[in-house]
């Protein structure tokens, strides 16, 4: 496999971002040692998530939702297909639509762990937010990839602490965590990567019509493909949808099920302890051998091995963005 890397230049924060991300970071440390140190932990306020690794972690590989993540300290690389994307303090990735992703934390230490902000995106709100953006009334554009990478402008982060500060007065979150959301995915609308973002948000887009697809897939991956009905599902011609299917995800439809089955069935194997022909079934293979040798392709060993691996190792995580 060839990986083409998507890597983000390096950044050098303004004092704003700088500073906003110092007083993220104790929020994140302090929650996160509340709890017992590293770790991936949800938080009472809806969709909002943080994450904590004092050494570089390899991430076991999960089906992405839809989400916005902040990297307040260290760095981290994420793998699509065959696509890298790396980014680091002060950036943000954004994950549009459903994606079989797997990546590593590649910069923490015991005295700088890497500190992450995470928080689910809602289709249906940035609909709500789409006429009262910049981009009202633009014309739509082709459908681009359904995930980016990003600087992260200093009044996303602003807002995104005032969310994380609700946690000092919890009775404050039903009332104003949902107006503090509201306002990040009205900024990410109106932000440098608005346009990638709008296509989220566009009802009958390329991209939404690709989201659905994408969603049926990920409820019944271990059923036989049948593209024709997937183009059916979309509304399109299957050379469109291909097109279509492809610039949103990197993938092929046959690719992006076989990734899909195949991080699944590890995941299945490191947390459920299943043997490897029994996740091959589960997750819609006929062929126990077939399985090996594409799970090999795909995660560098045949799936005994990689699991010896990952079981022994210490730098091993499930979270994913």
């Amino acid at each position: 496999m060839i990986l083409k890397g998507v890597a983000l230049p390096a950044l050098h924060p303004s004092h704003a971002v700088a500073d906003t991300c110092r007083q993220l970071g104790d929020v994140i440390a302090c929650y996160a040692g509340a709890r017992g140190g590293d770790g991936h932990f949800d938080t009472p306020v809806p969709g909002m998530a943080f994450t904590q690794n004092s050494t570089p972690h390899h991430m076991v590989g999960n089906i992405a939702d839809p989400a916005l993540g902040i990297i307040v300290q260290g760095n981290k690389r994420v793998m699509l297909g065959d696509e890298i994307y790396t980014y680091g303090a002060g950036q943000h990735i954004v994950v549009s639509v459903d994606l079989p992703l797997c990546g590593a934390v590649i910069d923490a230490t015991a005295a700088k762990p890497y500190l992450g902000f995470k928080l689910s995106l809602d289709r249906t709100l940035l609909c709500d937010l789409l006429p009262l953006s910049r981009l009202a009334g633009a014309p739509a554009r082709p459908s681009g990839r359904g995930i980016f990478t990003s600087g992260t402008d200093p009044r996303l982060l602003e807002s995104v602490h005032r969310l994380v500060r609700l946690l000092d007065t919890p009775e404050d979150i039903p009332a104003l965590a949902p107006l503090i959301i509201r306002e990040i995915h009205y900024l990410l609308l109106n932000g440098d990567q608005g346009e990638a973002v709008r296509q989220m948000a566009v009802n009958g887009s390329p991209m939404n019509r690709i989201a659905d697809v994408l969603r049926t897939l990920r409820e019944d991956f271990a059923r036989p493909l049948s593209v024709p009905a997937l183009a059916e599902q979309a509304r399109m011609s299957p050379s469109t949808f291909h097109q279509h299917f492809k610039q949103v995800t990197s993938l092929s439809p046959l690719q992006y099920q076989k990734q899909l089955r195949l991080v699944e069935a590890r995941r299945l194997m490191l947390s459920g302890h299943l043997k490897a022909e029994s996740a091959s079934y589960t997750v819609g293979y006929e062929s126990p051998s077939q399985f090996s040798r594409e799970y090999a392709r795909l995660f560098g060993a045949p799936p005994i091995t990689d699991m010896a691996r990952l079981r022994g190792a210490e730098d091993v995580s499930l979270e994913q963005v």
